[in-house]
């Protein structure tokens, strides 16, 4: 019988299943968090042009920038600037009246809403919005990826940047978090039950990663393999410093050990599913989804009991 994702359910115990959107990991993975969402109508960020005539006009204002990016910029390899105020002081602000300015626009445009809270967020105009401060370099995830790659482009960006809601955002994240993401069986898995923006994939973090089955016994496993060769990815992106992470993963342009690198990782990360290689993307989404009614028959038969509550082990935990 075929499932609605269009592959033989043969091996399923239901042949109908279809993937639910979670809204916390159901797999041990530690949670996938967006980046700051802007409430700001664009008062706070700056085409780089902007960012120059600005700061020509009010050098004191320069040490409250930041780098700001999304999706599209990490791909692509650009930037724009944010004025993050989170660390200033009125003693820094009273001597900088465009950035006054724009602190006073941020709170009658909040105060102009409809919504409650964006209002409530009108007595704090010097924040940019929804915004977790972090202090370690962190791993980003784009929103939206070209149907073309064959992995998704993920890695690394540093505190001192800003990573808007176009961006999924890994605090803390391993290489072997790195590992398990951009590998093979997650592209496939992404690429089965993701939705879609015209023809781009799009991530999305309740359907595909807080789902995504991981290896059997994983959080007993040995992973110590996986680091070098996660590493090895990183070290080949790096040996092409001018080429953009879009250019570097069209599948027509994408350098031969780059694509080494993610080939050794990807049998890296199967063999801990199982020593049988995987033939096809299709062998490997009909592998997950075996593995994902397993994952979620227990958490279905707990849902079940009235005044049970699902918990959730961590990895690690």
């Amino acid at each position: 019988m075929i499932t609605p994702y269009l592959f033989d359910g043969g091996a399923l115990a239901d042949p109908h299943v279809v993937v639910r959107e979670e809204g916390r990991p159901i797999n041990g993975m530690p949670r996938l968090k967006t980046g700051v969402q802007m409430i700001d109508n664009g008062i706070l960020t700056f085409m780089p042009d902007e960012y120059h005539d600005f700061v020509a006009n009010e050098p004191g204002a320069q040490k409250f920038f930041r780098k700001y990016i999304g999706g599209d910029e990490y791909i692509n390899g650009f930037h724009r600037w944010i004025l993050y105020l989170a660390d200033s002081s009125p003693s820094d602000l009273r001597h900088l009246p465009r950035v006054r300015e724009r602190i006073q626009r941020v709170r009658e445009y909040r105060a102009s809403s409809r919504r409650p809270s964006t209002v409530g967020m009108s007595a704090y105009p010097t924040r940019v919005g929804v915004d977790e401060r972090l202090s370690a370099p962190f791993l980003v995830l784009p929103n939206t990826s070209s149907e073309r790659r064959l992995y998704v482009p993920i890695g690394w960006l540093t505190p001192d940047v800003v990573a808007n809601q176009k961006l999924r955002i890994l605090p803390d994240a391993t290489l072997v978090d790195f590992a398990l993401l951009t590998s093979t069986m997650h592209m496939a898995w992404m690429r089965a039950v993701t939705g879609r923006m015209k023809s781009d994939y799009m991530y999305s973090v309740g359907v595909v990663y807080n789902t995504f089955p991981l290896p059997p016994g994983f959080e007993n496993a040995d992973t110590s393999a996986l680091e070098p060769l996660a590493q090895g990815v990183l070290d080949a992106r790096a040996a092409h410093p001018d080429a953009t992470l879009a250019e570097l993963y069209d599948p027509d342009l994408m350098p031969p050990n780059l694509r080494r690198a993610h080939q050794r990782l990807d049998r890296a990360v199967d063999r801990l599913y199982r020593q049988k290689r995987f033939t096809s993307e299709r062998e490997r989404v009909e592998y997950l989804f075996a593995s994902y009614e397993r994952m979620r028959a227990p958490l279905a038969a707990a849902a079940a009991k009235p005044g049970t509550r699902r918990r959730v082990k961590r990895r690690g935990a």
